[in-house]
């Protein structure tokens, strides 16, 4: 590799090469499906009958013309009918792919996806009341006894819902089939939640769809996968009525059945309408520089470390066969053999000549790590297109506390919240054919440690801003018995000893805001002025 660098610079940094080489190893492991011609796209089960007849009639006419290169007007193989034609399907601006080799190809942006999953999906989820359960409940607080009633049937309710929610599918947990899709979105700019139906037309079914095997309808009307040798076609959310534009295989084997749907997720860019487009698109060169580096040391540790040489000699002369016997042990022989004895045959020596031979390494210093700052440079620009901080993939080695502090806070208000809310609107189309009650929530990767949220919590509480309940429901754990009650601030304190929680926390209320007030009061002297700061003595005039 490092002969290769050395004679041709210029093609090193050229990205269309670096990419096209990798798209062609994909493709030889994983050829596109929908890409398929002749007798291969025939053998897809889901191609209709009349579409491989439509598939004949062009490799006849093919077959026909092919004898015929003057004057001809043959179709050319690579103009053939392809899956894309067959389904109607529009071809994706990138290969997907070589984006997915991309992915676990480079580390930087490996642990940059896998930081925005875990942050924005990885976190779990929660049902929060709606704006018009919200809107009842307020209706209710002067009927304490109907609110208590109210609450405890919501609480009931939401725990059924979740229940449900986990029973759409029995392979996956829900947060699990979320961290697919959003992957699958990082990673090639789509993401596909497949949404089954019952018989009569409740939601029995939600998983992922990996994105790879997915493509867009040229119509816009639904979505085909092949996936082993078989074509799906898929309805779009909502739409019950499209038909099934394939008529083979998923009509005979599964004619009871209709169409699953399909919600599509994707990461707008102005190039394509049908697609997304993934973030380190921007960011290609450095991840090619990265491994254009890695490879040269890697190659640099197969040769043991044994740096290039240059070989003089001084008064003899060598065979051509000798010259390239030399110049091959050098090249080859030294490889992955570590410290071994060198000999080299000379030429005899003539009367008053005598002969020497001069072996000079050309790099002596440091080389096991080569190209280390352009690498950093290249794994800076990863991370600035993700927009995810160097202290989220731990390898953060000079920053401070509160810059990392700084930068999470970053993270978290321009990254994470505005992704979460774009997917919780997609999800909740979902949920909205199990409740109309509650909203399907993300939670937010958190900036406190658990003793300052304590006392946010607690503070929160105490002046009505919360429900006990509402705190204890954000954790995860179950509600207790008045605390669904709005802590009144101008309760008076009591001397009993059996107060509940709620009663509580009202009394220690108004001993707080009692204290508060003392506080102030003692805050002046008894003619209004400011007391002295502690240690300096109080003035007279």
């Amino acid at each position: 590799m490092s002969a290769r660098l050395a004679d041709d610079q210029d093609d090193i940094f050229e990205i269309e090469q670096i990419f096209s080489a990798d798209i062609k190893e994909v493709a030889a492991v994983a050829p596109d499906p929908f890409a398929k011609t002749g007798d291969d796209l025939k053998s897809i089960r889901g191609v209709s009958s009349g579409q491989k007849r439509q598939i004949t009639n062009e490799l006849r006419k093919y077959n026909r013309n092919a004898d015929h290169t003057a004057q001809s007007t043959q179709i050319n193989e690579a103009e053939l009918i392809t899956g894309y034609d067959i389904f109607g399907v529009v071809n994706p601006p990138h290969p997907l792919d070589s984006l997915i080799k991309l992915y676990e190809m480079s580390a930087p942006h490996y642990a940059a996806v896998n930081a925005k999953v875990a942050n924005i999906v990885g976190l779990g989820y929660k049902l929060v009341e709606n704006n018009l359960t919200k809107q009842n409940l307020q209706s209710l607080d002067g009927n304490p006894k109907k609110l208590a009633k109210v609450q405890d049937k919501l609480n009931s309710h939401r725990v059924d819902v979740l229940a449900a929610i986990e029973a759409l599918n029995e392979e996956d947990p829900f947060t699990e089939t979320l961290i697919r899709v959003w992957r699958d979105y990082e990673v090639t700019g789509n993401g596909y939640i497949e949404i089954g139906r019952k018989r009569d037309g409740s939601l029995g079914y939600v998983g992922h769809v990996p994105a790879q095997t997915m493509r867009v309808r040229k119509d816009r009307g639904g979505f085909v996968q092949i996936s082993s040798n078989r074509a799906v076609f898929f309805r779009n959310f909502g739409d019950t009525n499209k038909s099934n534009p394939i008529a083979g295989y998923q009509q005979t084997q599964y004619a009871n059945t209709t169409p699953n749907e399909i919600i599509h997720i994707k990461k707008y860019s102005p190039t394509s309408t049908y697609y997304g487009v993934p973030d380190i698109i921007s960011a290609q060169q450095a991840v090619a520089g990265n491994e254009l580096a890695a490879q040269y040391n890697l190659d640099y540790f197969n040769n043991k470390a044994v740096p290039r040489h240059i070989i003089t000699l001084k008064g003899a002369t060598m065979s051509p066969t000798a010259r390239a016997e030399l110049i091959r042990f050098f090249e080859t022989g030294l490889k992955g053999q570590s410290h071994r004895s060198l000999f080299v045959p000379l030429p005899p020596d003539t009367p008053g000549n005598s002969v020497e031979l001069n072996i000079e390494p050309v790099e002596t210093g440091n080389m096991d790590a080569s190209f280390d700052k352009y690498r950093r440079s290249n794994t800076t620009e990863i991370l600035m297109v993700h927009r995810v901080p160097i202290s989220k993939i731990s390898i953060s080695d000079s920053a401070s506390l509160a810059l990392a502090k700084d930068a999470d806070k970053t993270f978290k208000e321009q990254v994470c919240q505005p992704e979460q809310r774009i997917f919780e609107r997609r999800v909740n189309r979902i949920i909205a054919l199990l409740t109309d009650a509650f909203d399907f929530k993300l939670n937010e990767m958190s900036l406190t440690d658990a003793n300052t949220q304590s006392q946010i919590d607690e503070r929160y509480v105490k002046n009505g801003v919360w429900l006990a309940n509402e705190v204890r429901s954000r954790d995860g754990m179950a509600p207790i018995k008045g605390g669904d009650t709005r802590v009144d601030l101008n309760a008076k304190a009591t001397v009993s000893t059996n107060k509940t929680p709620v009663e509580q926390a009202a009394a220690d209320a108004t001993a707080n805001r009692n204290r508060d007030s003392q506080r102030s009061a003692n805050a002046t002297d008894s003619v209004g002025a400011a007391r002295n700061p502690k240690g300096e003595g109080r003035t007279t005039g």
